[in-house]
């Protein structure tokens, strides 16, 4: 069989491969808008299974690690005070999720000079210490930064990443088979695509975790402003933001504009949320 032959075979079976990929995925809509609005639908090739099987076995790990080395929940003082901002936020999850208040959530305060925090797919929660002592931070602020996390694994924001990545792959495979590009052809597809698809993306995640978790926050009755003044604390302890363009977080002035314009559409929920406790 000469060359061209196999290259148009290979080119036939990656386009099948990529057809059977895009066949697979499934149009969801993860959450309910809430007053912030969030509606849009997402394309999903992965399965809610499968990513939770994967975050349980990667939060067993993480949690096992810190454990041996003796930095996990180390401060009880911190760890009631995460867990009770954690306890209040939970049930207003339901106003994007009637089933996520029954998820296994868990909080965990892991001592660490990183000023960073997650909540994994189905409710496991990590605080870093640094996030904590860096910033002074607040309660609302915290509420603030917890709301974002759990906002994420709401909108299940890790099992879309990895289905778009699932759909590139394939695309990028048949491409470069089509096209006799080799490995050098498909890097420069990866990249491609993480400049024009894939950054733009988790910027809007980003903006996505923001709203949501702000209206979290105000729902539990912390104060909404307060997304403001965490993430002018986040702006002077990075030292600078990078170029937009590269950044997977929203430029640090529309970040700030955007949570204030949210703050105040969410107030009369804080409002409410003040008067009932």
């Amino acid at each position: 069989m000469t060359l061209l032959g196999k290259k148009r075979i290979c080119g036939r079976l990656s386009l099948a491969v990529m057809a059977m990929t895009l066949v697979a995925c499934e149009t969801v809509q993860t959450t309910q808008s809430g007053v912030v609005g969030v509606e849009r639908e997402q394309r999903m090739a992965v399965s809610s299974e499968a990513i939770n099987q994967a975050a349980n076995e990667q939060y067993s790990d993480l949690i096992a690690k810190e454990r041996q080395k003796g930095t996990l929940n180390r401060n009880p003082a911190q760890v009631q005070r995460v867990g009770a901002i954690v306890s209040r936020l939970i049930p207003q999850t339901v106003h994007f999720r009637s089933d996520a208040p029954r998820w296994n959530w868990q909080a965990n305060v892991i001592t660490s000079p990183e000023v960073n925090a997650w909540a994994m797919p189905g409710g496991k929660i990590a605080v870093y210490t640094g996030l904590i002592e860096k910033l002074q931070i607040t309660d609302d602020e915290l509420a603030a930064v917890l709301g974002h996390e759990i906002a994420h694994a709401l909108r299940e924001h890790s099992r879309e990443r990895a289905s778009e990545q699932m759909v590139a792959g394939g695309l990028i495979s048949a491409g470069s088979a089509l096209l006799g590009l080799g490995d050098l052809g498909a890097k420069g597809a990866e990249f491609a695509y993480m400049g024009l698809l894939g950054l733009p993306n988790s910027r809007r995640h980003e903006t996505e975790a923001d709203r949501v978790g702000i209206e979290l926050a105000a729902r539990a009755g912390y104060d909404p402003k307060a997304a403001v003044t965490l993430w002018q604390k986040m702006g002077q302890v990075s030292g600078g933001a990078p170029i937009k363009f590269l950044s997977t977080h929203p430029a640090p002035g529309d970040r700030l504009n955007d949570l204030a314009n949210y703050a105040q559409r969410v107030a009369p929920l804080y409002e409410q949320a003040k008067r009932q406790r």
